[in-house]
């Protein structure tokens, strides 16, 4: 069975892009771009793994890694958080949040799918 993933980014080029190259890769994708509700998508269809926006509409994404983080069912879910900001403090608070790994965009497919892949196997 494919495994699935979550990508949780409101930027539809991007997440036609990531859809297209991790199905490409026999992933099952699934997308959600408001952040308001993506805890609620998350816990109604558990996903694999997580591709997570850090900016989105209604809530951020470091305060849906908070709760995800918090839930005894998602609180080992890998997540690959995506940013357009890439300053440091980001990056740690991502980190203190517990994130599994953390991408600054532009991003190559490579390094998307690489990062998947890897993230799969742990």
């Amino acid at each position: 069975m494919a495994k699935r993933v979550l990508v949780i980014e409101d930027e539809p080029n991007i997440t036609e892009a990531i859809s297209f190259i991790l199905s490409r890769d026999g992933w099952t994708v699934h997308t959600h771009s408001d952040g308001e509700t993506a805890n609620e998508r998350i816990k109604a269809t558990p996903p694999d793994l997580i591709i997570l926006d850090v900016m989105l509409p209604g809530k951020s994404g470091f305060d849906i890694l908070r709760d995800l983080r918090a839930e005894e069912g998602t609180s080992e879910l890998p997540v690959l958080m995506l940013t357009a900001r890439g300053q440091a403090r980001d990056r740690e608070l991502a980190e203190k949040l517990g994130v599994t790994q953390f991408m600054t965009k532009p991003f190559s497919n490579a390094e998307v799918l690489e990062s998947v892949r890897a993230l799969a196997r742990d």
